[in-house]
């Protein structure tokens, strides 16, 4: 992993193998007897694996000229449960010290790159301060996330009570590690028209689903089929940053999916699963066998349905280039956007600097409400008047009114009538479950698919995951919930990948979100449907502040600006099982002046 003292131990088994060229003549005949073109083409080129498509990832035993060894600090410069960023001339490295031992680790999530040392020591493992990613200190795998990668872990001696460090300089400078995957060494891989596991929907359910398997060790074939144009990107940046380029936004770059034999059909719309026979049906005719099924469809975006919905520059987003239109069309003119929820606010936050005017109009009394309850959702309101951001709360469109097919107007219930050149609607979503209907794969009431923890639904085989699932969630009691969080999009992927495996797993994340405006974030963490009160600490007007949701005597969510690792150590006792007292965080307000959070880890009184 970085390391450079003893002699190399045996590593986990690489499998690679040269798949044997087949001639392009002779594809194999589709399920419908027919040759089929997408059943050998994942993005448009025939699938042929070289040990050359390597990708660079440091050697596991690095030459000696590639180390560096430094001592860092004196054993006594640090006491248990104390983290330190140490320098070592090539790079930073983070010191841990947990239950008398020093262990070394790269210093930054390799998520968006936060300073782990600002991060939470629990349990044996350090979680992100910013969005809750944990990596365990004794091998720096990444144990919940979100995020792909791992940290390096490198070695530790202490010779004469000096604490010294070796690590690879590649290693310091790359700062992430990738887990050793297995590759596909299916001979019907790219060319046949059945596959082992197959993966509808490749946002960051059906990629971690894909990864899981492969650092599992399973070889076999592994097709992932996406509505969009892009190889899986960071779609959560897409409403804060909305001119960023696809290419930009990409999570893995397309000689990882060559290299670890994970195909992905681009522009592939499922629109029928036979459970019966295991076999699912494309738009265009291609028919694709599986073994084993995980659905991660997730949502589509609700549109307006009132008079005048026809006309142009009115937008959901959903892609990279619904965000790159928007942003394009709306420099120097005057923009709408329907729904004070994440999506709706954080795309007035971004646009405010690029339009004439942003208003925004909303059904509730303040944004958030629902979500951070009345108080945070005012404080956050008054942000974005400050930002020249108008609001039209406690109403909605009854119109919109155009001029020559473009938008012109926003006509709204109050019978205001409002100038606007753009309109971007983010009034919430519905699971994209429609193709599932007559599958006999169970749906509720409202279109989602209940599965259990194991991310199981009540066909055999058949797992789904990320927006479009109801699930139990564990520390609520079980109770069914839907979570459209990126975060736990990625947790339920990796629980499916275990169990199509038959390894078990079940669903035990905290969810944890976080959102950014005007360049401040607001982190997240629980699940606080049904709160009943809001515990406040701190200054709301300065943004400074904590906000814990209660219902009954129990914390069952906590938000924060600017009070960085609270949520981060809140997720980590709710994580570790312990429940959080409404009595115990009334105390805390009333008493903390200072912000001292060691009641939270039961730590001093």
């Amino acid at each position: 992993m970085g390391g450079c003292f003893s002699k190399p131990k045996p590593v986990e088994l690489k499998i690679e193998v040269v798949l044997p060229e087949k001639e392009r003549g002779k594809e194999e005949l589709s399920a419908s007897g027919k040759g089929s073109p997408r059943a050998y083409q994942g993005n448009g080129t025939a699938r042929h694996f070289h040990t050359e498509e390597r990708l660079s990832t440091p050697h596991p035993y690095p030459s000696p000229q590639d180390c560096v060894e430094a001592a860092v600090c004196h054993v006594k410069d640090l006491e248990n449960g104390q983290m330190r960023e140490v320098e070592l001339g090539w790079g930073k490295v983070l010191l841990v010290k947990d239950n008398g031992e020093f262990h070394a680790l790269g210093h930054k999530c390799p998520h968006y790159g936060a300073p782990l040392v600002k991060g939470v020591l629990s349990r044996g493992r350090v979680r992100c301060p910013w969005h809750g990613a944990c990596f365990n200190i004794s091998t720096g795998d990444l144990e919940d996330f979100p995020g792909l990668d791992s940290l390096h872990k490198f070695q530790v001696k202490i010779e004469k009570e000096k604490v010294y460090v070796r690590a690879s300089k590649q290693a310091l400078q790359l700062q992430r590690r990738t887990k050793v995957m297995a590759k596909c060494i299916s001979p019907s891989a790219g060319y046949s028209s059945s596959t082992n596991v197959l993966i509808v929907g490749a946002g960051a359910a059906g990629l971690v689903c894909a990864e899981t398997l492969r650092q599992e060790g399973f070889s076999d074939r592994i097709v992932l089929c996406t509505l969009d144009r892009h190889l899986p990107y960071d779609r959560p940046k897409l409403s804060k940053s909305l001119d960023t380029q696809p290419e930009q936004l990409a999570l893995r770059p397309k000689e990882f999916f060559r290299a670890y034999g994970i195909e992905v059909l681009t522009e592939a719309q499922v629109v029928t699963v036979d459970v019966r026979n295991k076999k699912v049906v494309f738009k265009d005719g291609f028919k694709l066998e599986y073994s084993k099924l995980l659905l991660a469809p997730g949502s589509s975006p609700k549109t307006l349905s009132c008079k005048g919905k026809e006309v142009e520059n009115v937008f959901t987003i959903r892609t990279p280039e619904d965000a790159n239109r928007v942003v394009r069309l709306a420099r120097g003119r005057n923009v709408v956007v329907v729904g004070a929820g994440f999506l709706g606010m954080e795309v007035s936050a971004y646009l405010t600097e690029k339009a004439h005017s942003v208003s925004v109009v909303e059904l509730e009394e303040t944004p958030f409400r629902r979500f951070l309850g009345e108080r945070v959702g005012r404080a956050l309101m008054k942000m974005f008047e400050n930002n020249r951001v108008k609001f039209y709360m406690q109403t909605e469109v009854s119109e919109l009114r155009g001029q020559e097919g473009k938008l012109k107007e926003v006509v709204l219930k109050s019978s205001k009538v409002v100038r606007a050149d753009v309109c971007v609607v983010g009034i919430g979503a519905v699971p994209a479950t429609g193709f599932l209907r007559q599958s006999g794969i169970g749906l509720d009431s409202r279109g989602f698919i209940p599965v259990n923890k194991m991310m199981q639904t009540n066909v055999p085989g058949v797992f789904a995951a990320g927006d479009a699932v109801t699930f139990p969630l564990a520390w609520r009691n079980n109770r069914k919930v839907n979570i459209p969080h990126w975060q736990m999009a990625h947790a339920q992927g990796r629980v499916a990948a275990q169990n199509m495996l038959a390894q078990e797993a079940e669903m035990s994340t905290v969810p944890y979100l976080w959102t950014a405006m005007f360049g401040k974030s607001l982190r997240y963490a629980g699940y606080g449907e049904g709160f009943d009160d809001v515990i406040i600490q701190g200054d709301l007007e300065e943004l400074k502040f904590v906000a814990f949701y209660t219902k009954g005597d129990e914390v069952i969510a906590v938000a924060s600006m600017n009070y960085d690792p609270i949520v981060s150590k809140v997720a980590e006792v709710l994580a570790s099982g312990r429940a959080i007292r409404k009595r115990e965080v009334e105390l805390f307000v009333l008493h903390s002046k200072t912000g001292d959070m060691s009641w939270l880890t039961g730590k001093g009184s």
